[in-house]
């Protein structure tokens, strides 16, 4: 009686090596009984699913179902492969696969535990990580072709149960399905919109004007010195500092042009009904940090983070007559200590 008993557990275990078309001794075996016990609990149409306007099946729910690996079930198709056009099976792209994913984990239905049940005695341990690829979706023809490739009672047994139940679930597709078909639709088009964007934006970057270092303006062009200045203040990442002897509130509504957390400071020679301007713009508004000049300085410059600008006018007057804006390659810090 032993000798037999391990003769029969060798004939499983060697059936064990092969792929499923050749695993036909399986169908006799008390798995094949344990297998049809749980089949007939489970709902399959609740492992049918509406994908790109077609009822299918995926890969690893179908190895589940047949009792096998899915990548047996896989490999058994390609080496049959002819025999699956497009309309019998696709792969998922990785949109629709996270789009499904998603719904699968959330899913708490009777039917879904029922499934992962029976999963969990006929999957492998390198699956029970979960799917690290998107699957295949099998049609209404794509499994009937399944019969021709798995020729084991088992698979002849699910079919049959399969091919009906793909009958049984009406044409019309549910709001749900529905639903999900139009989220996955807005997303597909949303990467294509992003793309589109992003182009744009490097086309813009790419040919809009160049700030120049050195910048001269002719006599009257105030509306592009103040454009060219706005330019600077708003590029401040950090800090911006102004140094001239004569400012006035236009300068105070120049340096609100600012990103929020740039701190803008003013060097001056400031008179009362300047300090009056400041109060109340500081009162509304982010406020401006102003610093008296120990003594009247011919040049006018403007610190931009790390950048020196040399002001060839006082910025109110910028534009009024001939000037210039250079970028000096002096360091900030050496201009603000010659101001103590």
């Amino acid at each position: 009686m032993a000798k037999k008993n391990i003769k029969k557990k060798d004939e499983v275990a060697k059936c064990d090596q092969f792929e499923i078309t050749n695993c036909d001794d399986l169908d006799h075996a008390p798995q094949f009984e344990l297998q049809k016990m749980h089949l007939e609990k489970i709902d399959i149409t609740s492992l049918i699913r509406v994908i790109r306007g077609q009822k299918v099946i995926l890969d690893f729910d179908l190895a589940m179902l047949y009792g096998v690996k899915t990548k047996y079930l896989n490999q058994s198709v390609k080496r049959n492969i002819d025999r699956f056009p497009d309309d019998f099976m696709f792969q998922l792209t990785k949109i629709e696969w996270n789009l499904l994913r998603s719904q699968i984990a959330t899913s708490q239905t009777t039917e879904i535990e029922s499934v992962t049940s029976l999963r969990s005695q006929f999957v492998t341990s390198n699956e029970r990580g979960g799917t690290r690829y998107a699957p295949y979706a099998f049609t209404n023809n794509g499994v009937g072709m399944l019969s021709s490739v798995l020729k084991s009672k088992i698979a002849i047994e699910v079919n049959k149960r399969i091919m009906r139940a793909f009958t049984a679930i009406p044409d019309l597709i549910n709001n749900n399905t529905l639903m999900m078909q139009r989220i996955l639709n807005i997303e597909q088009h949303q990467t294509e919109t992003d793309e589109k964007v992003n182009q744009i934006l490097i086309t813009i970057e790419e040919r809009k004007p160049k700030q120049l270092p050195e910048q001269v303006f002719n006599s009257g062009c105030v509306w592009d010195a103040w454009t060219y200045v706005s330019d600077l203040i708003r590029s401040a990442t950090e800090r911006i500092i102004l140094i001239d002897n004569f400012v006035d509130d236009r300068v105070l509504s120049l340096l609100d042009k600012r990103t929020d957390n740039v701190e803008a400071t003013i060097y001056t020679r400031y008179n009362e009904s300047f300090l009056t301007d400041l109060k109340k713009h500081n009162d509304q508004y982010r406020p401006i940090n102003l610093i008296q000049l120990p003594h009247r300085n011919h040049d006018r410059f403007l610190i931009i983070d790390t950048d020196v600008y040399l002001l060839g006018a006082s910025v109110k007057d910028m534009g009024i007559g001939l000037c210039a804006i250079t970028k000096m390659q002096i360091q900030p810090d050496t201009i603000l200590q010659l101001l103590k």
